[in-house]
C-alpha cells in the first residue's frame, strides 16, 4: 500500500511539474516577448585563474548571445526588437547535483526534480524574474581540459553548463551556452553522440551546399561543422553558426509544414 501511494504521490508531482513546463515553453516559443535569461557562474575547481575570470565576468561577457538570436529570429520573420535578455547573476558558490552517470530513466527523472529544487534555492538576482536559469560551470583548462557534457532541460527551462576559464575561449563558451539556451526553448540535438559529428540533413547549416562539404557554419543544434565525412570543428564563435529550420520548427520560430 505505501508503495502505492509513493508512486501515486510521484505521478501527482510529476504531472503538475509538466503542466507548469508546457505552459512555460508555450510563452519562450511564442516570440512574441522578452525572454529574461539570467547565467548564474560557478567555479568547477579551486583554481585562482577561474576565481579570477569569475570576478572579471560582465553582463557584456554574454552579449553576442542575445545578438545572434535576434538576428536568427530576424531571419525567420521574426519581429521582436530583443529576443533574449541576458543578465549576470552574482557567483554561486555551491556546487548543484551532476547527473548520474549510466542512469536509469527514473535516476534522471529523480535528478531532474533535484537540480530544480536546488536552483530554486540558489536563482538570486536583482531585476526581473528569469524565465530561464543556466548555471554555468568555469573549468580551468590547465586542470580539466576535457570537461563533462552540458545538459539544457527544457522541463524547468534550466541549464547545466560547463566551460572554460579562459578568456581566449570566450566566444565558443557562448557557442555551448547558446545551443543549451535552445534545449530551453525546445530543440534537440542533430549529431550523433557517438561520433560527435553533425547528422545530415538536419545538423547541416547549408545542406543543399554544393559541394556538401566542407560546410562554411555549424547548424547550433549540430554542434560542429563538417568538414568532411570524418571530421567536424568547434566553430570558433556565434558568427559562423546558423539556425536551421528543424531547430526553428522545434523552438517556434518557423511554423510546420501544411
Amino acid at each position: 500500500m505505501f508503495k502505492k501511494f509513493r508512486i501515486l504521490i510521484l505521478l501527482l508531482i510529476l504531472t503538475t511539474v509538466g503542466l507548469g513546463s508546457w505552459r512555460a515553453n508555450s510563452r519562450l516559443t511564442a516570440w512574441e516577448h522578452t525572454v529574461h535569461v539570467a547565467i548564474y557562474p560557478i567555479a568547477a575547481d579551486n583554481s585562482p585563474a577561474t576565481a579570477r575570470f569569475i570576478g572579471d565576468l560582465s553582463t557584456d561577457s554574454f552579449a553576442d548571445i542575445g545578438q545572434w538570436l535576434q538576428e536568427q529570429s530576424q531571419a525567420y520573420g521574426r519581429t521582436v526588437l530583443q529576443p533574449v535578455s541576458i543578465q549576470l547573476a552574482p557567483p554561486v558558490s555551491e556546487q548543484p547535483p551532476l547527473p548520474p552517470s549510466h542512469a536509469s530513466a527514473l535516476d534522471v527523472v529523480f535528478w531532474s526534480l533535484k537540480l530544480r529544487w536546488w536552483a530554486s534555492q540558489h536563482d538570486a538576482i536583482s531585476g526581473p524574474k528569469p524565465q530561464v536559469r543556466l548555471f554555468v560551470l568555469f573549468h580551468d583548462p590547465q586542470i580539466n581540459a576535457a570537461p563533462p557534457h552540458s545538459t539544457g532541460l527544457s522541463k524547468g527551462q534550466l541549464g547545466l553548463i560547463h566551460a572554460f576559464a579562459n578568456r581566449q575561449q570566450n566566444r565558443q563558451n557562448n557557442v555551448v551556452i547558446a545551443h543549451e539556451l535552445l534545449h530551453t526553448f525546445g530543440a534537440t540535438d542533430k549529431y550523433d553522440l557517438a561520433t560527435l559529428q553533425p547528422i545530415f540533413p538536419q545538423g547541416y547549416a547549408e545542406p543543399e551546399r554544393q559541394p556538401r562539404l566542407p560546410q562554411q557554419f555549424a547548424e547550433i543544434m549540430g554542434g560542429r561543422t563538417p568538414i568532411d565525412a570524418q571530421t567536424a570543428e568547434m566553430p570558433a564563435s556565434l558568427a559562423y553558426t546558423r539556425i536551421g529550420p528543424e531547430t526553428a520548427r522545434e523552438i517556434g520560430l518557423q511554423k510546420p509544414a501544411p
